[in-house]
């Protein structure tokens, strides 16, 4: 499910992480998780508030368990920040929105 604001697409929108001239949040998700759902709607808005300052993706690992493999996803809701083409913060589970703040550094 591609929510307002955000990205999806699997390996398309991930290939964004190496060449973004912004900080990027990954969230591996899955439409059947709970917790997923109970920070779906802050993902969204942080999608929303940083629109320009940083870019937000979202992989549905049930469409797309390969890249969650390849990037050690074992639990979900898992959040992955990247700068310059390189992982600087990792953390699994519902998290707050500022907290998803700080992993982007912003």
């Amino acid at each position: 499910m591609n929510r307002p604001g955000s990205s999806s697409g699997g390996t398309t929108s991930i290939s964004a992480v190496r060449t973004a001239k912004v900080p990027v949040l990954v969230e591996f998700y899955a439409d059947w998780c709970g917790p997923c759902k109970v920070v779906g709607p802050m993902v969204d808005e942080l999608a929303q508030e940083l629109k320009g300052k940083a870019l937000v993706i979202r992989i549905n690992v049930d469409e797309d368990p390969k890249l969650a493999r390849e990037h050690g996803v074992r639990g979900i809701p898992a959040f992955i920040a990247y700068k310059n083409g390189k992982e600087t913060g990792r953390e699994v589970g519902g998290i707050p929105k500022e907290r998803m703040r700080q992993l982007l550094g912003l």
